[in-house]
């Protein structure tokens, strides 16, 4: 019999390993990474610019990743940011046109990928799944900081 915690996060690990099999294919078909799919919707909600800081956090990936893929993304012509080394990780970092093309190319591509993915939930469930989905990530962050507490 599979444990609530089995359902859970093989549940979960599927979705996101199919997230990711849709990021390559869609990206690959544009020329570009699936790992560059949540870098280019971010920046895409920041057409003033983000910071390499702030895109760790808004991303929710360690300084290393989000460096190697911003320097990919500068050599694909795809983001501008200051030349000077000591300024760029603190300098906003801006979507060129290719780039804005790519992200919108990202964010089509990503909407219908949901879509498709609801087939079949009335709205109101929908906003249940989604408001539990963010409670569940707020409690499973919660314990990932603090440990898990003894049972009662």
């Amino acid at each position: 019999m599979f444990s609530r915690y089995e359902y859970f996060s093989t549940s979960i690990s599927a979705i996101y390993h199919n997230i990711q099999k849709i990021e390559r294919n869609e990206m690959e078909s544009y020329g570009l990474k699936g790992s560059f799919a949540p870098y280019l919707l971010a920046m895409l909600r920041y057409p003033e610019g983000i910071t390499a800081a702030e895109l760790c956090e808004v991303c929710d990936k360690d300084k290393g990743a989000v460096s190697r893929t911003l320097s990919e993304l500068e050599l694909r012509g795809l983001i501008s940011r200051p030349l000077d080394e000591v300024a760029r990780y603190r300098a906003p970092i801006r979507l060129t046109d290719a780039g804005q093309t790519a992200a919108a190319f990202v964010q089509q591509r990503a909407t219908r990928a949901v879509e498709l993915a609801g087939t079949g939930l009335a709205e109101p469930d929908r906003q249940i799944f989604y408001a539990a989905l963010q409670r569940i990530a707020l409690n499973l962050n919660s314990v990932a900081k603090e440990g898990i507490p003894p049972s009662e």
